[in-house]
C-alpha cells in the first residue's frame, strides 16, 4: 500500500508546484469563471488535456521533443502569435467599458471557448517543457509499474487546480461587478499574454535552426 502510495503524491505534488504558477491558461479559465461561461467543460478539458501530456511525457515524448528542436521551435513561433493576438484582444476589452460587466454580451460560445483553451494549451511550449519534459523527467525515475500511479496523481492535481480555480472565481463576482475591476484584470491578462508571447519570440530566436 504505502508503495502505491508515495508516487501517486509525488505526481501530485510536482503537478501542483508547476500548474499554480500565473500563466495563459490559468486565467483564461479565471475569467471564464468569473463570466461563469462554459466552466464545467473548460475545467474538463484543461484537465484532462493535461493527464493527456502528462502521460505521454512519462510514455517518453517528452525525450522526442527534447530531441528535436526545430519542433520546439514551431511551436514558440505558433504560441507566440497566438498569445500576441489574445493579449491585443485584452487590452482592446480593457479600454470598452462595454465589455466589463459580467453580465453583458460578448461571452464567447462553447466551440470558441474550447478552441482557445485548446490554444492555451497546445500552442503553449512552456506546457511542453513543464508538463510534458520535467513531468515526463519525473515520471520516467519512477520504477515502470509505478508509473500510471505517478500519472494518477499529477493528473488529479491538474484537476483539482482548474476546478478550484474555475468555479472559485464565483467568491470574487460582487468584485467584477464593478467595471474598474475588469480593466485591472484584462490589463494583467493583456500584459501576461505579451509578455509571454515576446518570451516565446525570444527562445524561438536562441532554438537551433
Amino acid at each position: 500500500m504505502t508503495s502505491n502510495i508515495s508516487p501517486f503524491l509525488a505526481g501530485f505534488a510536482l503537478s501542483a508546484a508547476l500548474i499554480m504558477a500565473i500563466g495563459a491558461q490559468n486565467l483564461f479559465v479565471l475569467r471564464q469563471g468569473l463570466r461563469r461561461e462554459h466552466v464545467g467543460l473548460i475545467v474538463l478539458f484543461c484537465g484532462s488535456a493535461d493527464a493527456v501530456l502528462i502521460g505521454a511525457g512519462v510514455g517518453g515524448v517528452g525525450a522526442f521533443l527534447a530531441a528535436v528542436p526545430q519542433l520546439t521551435k514551431f511551436l514558440a513561433i505558433g504560441g507566440a502569435a497566438f498569445l500576441g493576438w489574445y493579449g491585443v484582444k485584452a487590452l482592446q476589452r480593457m479600454a470598452s467599458p462595454d465589455a466589463m460587466s459580467v453580465v453583458a454580451g460578448g461571452g464567447l460560445t462553447l466551440g470558441r471557448a474550447i478552441a482557445a483553451a485548446a490554444g492555451f494549451t497546445f500552442l503553449n511550449p512552456h506546457v511542453y517543457l513543464d508538463t510534458v519534459l520535467l513531468m515526463g523527467a519525473a515520471g520516467s525515475a519512477q520504477p515502470a509499474a509505478l508509473r500510471p500511479i505517478f500519472v494518477a496523481g499529477a493528473a488529479t492535481a491538474s484537476f483539482t487546480w482548474f476546478a478550484a480555480l474555475g468555479y472559485g472565481a464565483r467568491i470574487l463576482v460582487p468584485l467584477f461587478a464593478r467595471p474598474m475591476a475588469w480593466r485591472v484584470l484584462d490589463a494583467v491578462v493583456g500584459v501576461t499574454m505579451l509578455s509571454l508571447a515576446g518570451s516565446l519570440v525570444f527562445r524561438a530566436i536562441l532554438l537551433p535552426a
